[in-house]
């Protein structure tokens, strides 16, 4: 069993920042130990098989990043990362655990379903990781499969207002399925967006001829996102169930969530970086087809609108709780360009699983956050969250060793040919700068990032049986 000693370092909590010494042994997190302090006459720099200086630098727990599609069957196409190329990145980045999506499509075998991603993610991955479950067309097979799957640690499940004959549940599918979780504890999750009303927009504007990337934020207005965030707010309240909206990205659907909130609900939201940084005129709009490099659901909104500022002053509120990625990684070449003259045809999605928490980093830096609530919403509160809290989002002994040494004075250039490690043709943050730099990233103990090397290796990941969710009222 391998000892590692992090010293000199700054460690930095949900709840504030202290200069500690922490000792890692094998897998676990044995001590967190004033400097220079000795543990019950242990010499701990003579007796531990590696000591990492961490002197100037902040030492966090391992990002959780909750929300990735690794391998994604999605419009004829597939998400170009794999669970290994993904979780290598994921690594490359500070990020030590992610859940990723198990996808069910109508009439597909939920369980089936479940094993099937077993089987893709087992033996390949780099850092842990765990698995919501899809659910599109509800039946009684569904419900018994809910039960089954949080015996298997599988305890949240997602339903879509959006993509009719893809994923879409209508609200009948959806309140069966919250009373289910209601009963049984289980986190719902919803894809907030009035599939009805994009499905018309997006066929008078392709009938018009109005087909650039430009034309999918349009044709997703923040009305629809707004209307049905109510409306899956609305189901909540009746079920009772716990609801949790992911990728939330216009600013009157953050309202939405803190009016519930006000109310006592245990409603919650995720926003995304894209969502901090990027926007409808800039990404969405870029020339020709380049604005298909940024084409995601929700989509980019508008900063003349005021969407960015507002997920910023939402994340200091806690209006929303947590960042995630919704990393769904798609190639320029023959899979965005698929919806060249028919924005409707362009795989939606988004890489950034290696730049989340650099990215919010960044906003430390800007003065939108601050460095404690960095480390709550990229690691404490996803942990909490969806049942991994105690075991992952927080350094104390007994903890999984899963930490990250952040040097706030180094630099990290995002490009394609710079700090890119995911398996795409092109970076959606190409020209970032961030005035900070992972320099360590261990993995239960396992050092797997490490002066600009990548030790880790697939296999290394394991799954994360997770309980139920931590953080309800």
């Amino acid at each position: 069993m391998t000892k590692t000693l992090i010293s000199n370092g700054t460690v930095v909590s949900a709840t504030g920042r202290v200069q500690a010494d922490v000792l890692v042994d094998g897998e676990t997190i044995a001590a967190v130990l004033r400097p220079g302090s000795a543990l019950l006459g242990f010499d701990l720099e003579r007796n531990v098989d590696r000591v990492i200086d961490a002197s100037g630098k902040y030492v966090i727990p391992g990002g959780v990043d909750a929300h990735t599609h690794m391998q994604m069957p999605f419009g004829g196409t597939e998400a170009s990362d794999t669970f290994e190329t993904g979780t290598r990145a994921a690594a490359w980045g500070g990020t030590t655990s992610i859940i990723d999506f198990v996808v069910q499509y109508p009439e597909q075998d939920v369980l089936g379903q479940y094993q099937l991603w077993h089987e893709k993610a087992a033996g390949n991955c780099a850092v842990d990781y765990g698995f919501h479950q899809i659910l599109s067309d509800v039946q009684d097979s569904s419900l018994k499969a809910m039960d089954e799957l949080i015996a298997e640690g599988v305890t949240s499940f997602k339903l879509f207002m959006a993509y009719k004959g893809v994923f879409l549940s209508d609200d009948g599918q959806i309140l069966r399925a919250f009373q289910k979780g209601a009963s049984n504890g289980a986190m719902m999750m919803m894809h907030a967006e009035n599939g009805a009303m994009i499905d018309v927009l997006v066929q008078q504007a392709v009938e018009a001829g109005n087909t650039s990337p430009y034309y999918h934020g349009l044709t997703r207005p923040w009305q629809a996102e707004e209307e049905a965030t109510h409306r899956a707010i609305m189901i909540a309240d009746l079920t009772g169930a716990p609801l949790y909206v992911v990728h939330v990205s216009a600013k009157q659907a953050v309202e939405q969530i803190a009016t519930a909130r006000d109310r006592g609900l245990n409603v919650f939201g995720e926003t995304c970086p894209q969502y901090l940084y990027l926007s409808l005129e800039e990404q969405l709009g870029a020339p020709g087809f380049e604005g298909a490099k940024w084409v995601c659901s929700t989509p980019l909104r508008s900063r003349a609108e005021g969407h960015q500022q507002h997920m910023w002053q939402s994340l200091r509120t806690n209006d929303i709780q947590m960042v995630s990625t919704d990393h769904c990684p798609f190639c320029m070449k023959d899979q965005k360009d698929m919806g060249i003259g028919d924005f409707s045809k362009i795989p939606n999605g988004i890489g950034s699983v290696e730049h989340r928490m650099d990215l919010m980093y960044q906003g430390v830096v800007s003065g939108q956050i601050s460095l404690e609530r960095w480390v709550e919403i990229t690691s404490t509160t996803p942990a909490r969250m969806f049942g991994l809290y105690g075991r992952k989002g927080v350094i104390q002994p007994g903890a999984d060793a899963d930490v990250v040494v952040y040097d706030p004075n180094g630099h990290t250039s995002i490009g394609l040919d710079k700090t890119h490690h995911m398996n795409m043709d092109y970076s959606a943050w190409e020209g970032f700068e961030i005035d900070g730099h992972v320099d360590t990233v261990i993995s239960r103990g396992r050092v797997v990032v490490d002066g600009g090397e990548f030790l880790g290796r697939a296999g290394h990941g394991q799954y994360l049986k997770r309980g139920l969710s931590q953080y309800l009222s």
